[in-house]
């Protein structure tokens, strides 16, 4: 691994490794938060963001502020490292090498674009309501977004090139 022929999704320990693309986007879709990756002048930095990811676009839609680390490192540089984990339960070992943990996660990557035409932002904002505030409906338990709110918020879609999924469970 680190080779730099490798595949950019390519999981280090094979056995690990989930190829199937139904779990990936099972796990998506359940996941509840993700941390965004992006770079500025050499400098990585992480956010931790809410997302959704969409089946029909292929895509991991989120959004930020337009004033803010994430939408200057993306208006620089668009490519981003994007990922959604959960952590299970600690594995002892009678070695600190050896200890481990459970997990499950799922890395993607892409380019990130900030949405400019309306319609297309209010779908991504419309995914993001209805995963986080499903009980509530858009345009009738909260207003719809303003052409002020657009001039604040940045909505981003990150259609996926490659990802990856690994796990790591323990036989009980």
């Amino acid at each position: 691994m680190g080779d730099r022929q490798d595949p950019i999704n390519r999981v280090r320990r094979r056995e690990r490794a989930v190829e199937d693309d139904d779990w990936i986007r099972a796990f998506l879709q359940g996941a509840r938060y993700g941390v965004v990756a992006t770079e500025c002048e050499g400098q990585p930095f992480t956010n931790p963001v809410v997302f959704v990811y969409d089946q029909a676009t292929h895509a991991v839609y989120f959004h930020t502020g337009r004033a803010g680390r994430i939408f200057a490192n993306i208006s620089q540089n668009p490519r981003v490292c994007f990922n959604a984990s959960k952590m299970g339960a600690v594995i002892p070992s009678p070695t600190a090498a050896g200890c481990d943990v459970e997990y499950e996660s799922v890395v993607v990557f892409g380019k990130a674009e900030v949405l400019a035409e309306e319609a297309e932002a209010t779908y991504g904002l419309r995914l993001l309501l209805e995963k986080y505030t499903p009980d509530r409906r858009y345009g009738v338990d909260y207003q719809p977004i303003t052409p002020e709110g657009f001039a604040r918020v940045a909505v981003y879609r990150v259609r996926v090139e490659a990802w990856s999924g690994k796990r790591s469970v323990r036989e009980r």
